[in-house]
């Protein structure tokens, strides 16, 4: 055999999994900006497909990094405890969590952090869908099985407490696993206390464990009235966070778990043997950084409010605005920075488009003239003959925006109008390409 005829095998688990389609959009996007900063270029695309914050690391997170560049040797594999620490004082601040520092584990962002819980428990995932893009690839990397649980516009694209229970009454009775995100990604919403609460009473009834993915928690609109899968099923939720959303560290990838109350030792042990074995640790200077990000600081604290008022801003005016255009319908968002966009009813009309199966979507979205990048299909768990769209509303430039708004807080819903025409002109003139782009269905 020659090496020309030389074929190098890869596994089929891996083969069942495709380039995370926000990150293949967003980078083709990142490289035509890049491109046209060099040359003129006719269009730009309205970057509604990688869900990255928009804005700035803090300052204090940024000097705490530079400080620790010294700090080059390995760490403990679940973290150092000094940061561990901070995390459990930062979740008993800001969400009333009683945790022990010893129930914090520190991971390789929040994604890895998530694969860390999927390789490590036992039993099938249960995904409610839509549903962000990345937990049935890693399912599948692992050959697992899962099961999709389908979430309804006329629940807010939440999982209700009667779904779960039919659902979970027609699978066989063994341990599962049951992933829940708060505030949604793609969908914007954000879960009640009382619907966790019954929803953590049909866990129990079932023995099923959660995976509690709250990301977004800090990016809650009302923060006050954010709650957590862990203050009503302490004693079988895993919640995940991280650095990447609401301090806009993304490129720090660090992340953290709190393990379910009074969980064994053994189980914490097993999470060490995970860390050991494929990472040894998370960076160490990222590590001593991240103690300032959770630690109590007035600078983050006002960073964390302010990001926070402008994605309201931002993801309010957008979808209302394109919830005007005849024929669609969005999701309006309570949290986070994703919405949906529902062009169900112009299925007729997608087919001039060639847009027969809901994959077809995004490609039509982003032809010329429209260059809409947005996720569809698969890349979100919706259904081939749904046709609807996430947008992440974070096409602008945050520094910018961060600036502005403490220069001059906008009051009224007016002065908000106006803050996000001034500030995102990129998603204000996609309100007029949605409408071209419907346009053009009829």
């Amino acid at each position: 055999m020659t090496d020309l005829e030389f074929h190098i095998q890869v596994d089929p688990n891996v083969e069942s999994i495709v380039m995370p389609e926000n990150v293949k959009i967003g980078l083709m996007v990142t490289e035509h900006r890049k491109n046209c900063s060099k040359l003129s270029c006719s269009f730009d695309y309205h970057a509604f497909a990688i869900g990255q914050s928009p804005f700035h690391v803090p300052e204090p997170l940024e000097a705490s990094l530079r400080e620790n560049t010294h700090q080059s040797h390995y760490s403990a594999s679940i973290g150092i405890s000094e940061l561990r620490e901070a995390i459990a004082e930062f979740n008993n601040r800001y969400f009333n969590f009683n945790i022990d520092p010893s129930l914090v584990v520190i991971g390789h962002g929040t994604k890895g952090m998530i694969f860390t819980i999927f390789s490590l428990i036992k039993g099938d995932v249960i995904i409610p869908a839509p549903s962000w893009i990345s937990y049935v690839p890693q399912i599948k990397l692992l050959g697992k099985n899962f099961h999709i649980i389908d979430l309804k516009p006329e629940d807010e694209y939440k999982l209700t407490a009667e779904n779960l229970d039919n659902f979970l009454s027609n699978l066989h009775q063994d341990q599962h696993l049951l992933v829940l995100n708060s505030p949604h990604n793609p969908s914007g919403a954000v879960y009640r206390r009382d619907e966790l609460e019954k929803l953590a009473d049909i866990c129990r009834k079932h023995g099923i464990l959660v995976l509690s993915d709250e990301i977004y928690a800090l990016a809650t609109y009302d923060q006050e009235s954010f709650a957590s899968m862990r203050s009503d099923y302490p004693e079988g939720t895993f919640v995940t966070n991280g650095l990447s959303k609401d301090r806009g560290a993304a490129g720090y990838r660090l992340g953290h778990c709190l393990l379910p109350e009074n969980c064994s030792e053994e189980l914490q042990l097993n999470f060490k043997k995970i860390a050991a074995t494929i990472y040894t640790n998370v960076s160490t200077p990222t590590q001593y950084a991240a103690i300032t990000a959770y630690k109590q600081n007035d600078v983050i604290d006002e960073y964390i409010k302010i990001t926070r008022e402008i994605h309201r801003i931002m993801g309010t005016n957008l979808s209302r605005e394109v919830g005007k255009i005849e024929g669609l319908e969005v999701t309006t968002p309570t949290g986070g920075f994703y919405f949906l966009v529902s062009f169900n009813k112009l299925k007729n009309g997608l087919l001039k488009h060639n847009v027969k199966m809901a994959n077809e979507l995004s490609n039509a979205l982003l032809k010329h003239p429209f260059h809409i990048a947005a996720l569809t299909g698969d890349a979100c768990l919706f259904n081939p003959d749904d046709f609807t769209a996430r947008v992440a509303f974070v096409d602008y430039d945050g520094r910018q925006a961060f600036n502005n708004y403490k220069i001059r807080t906008p009051r009224t819903e007016e002065e908000e109008s106006e803050f996000f025409k001034t500030n995102a002109p990129r998603m204000f003139q996609a309100i007029t390409t949605f409408k071209e782009f419907v346009t053009s269905l009829k």
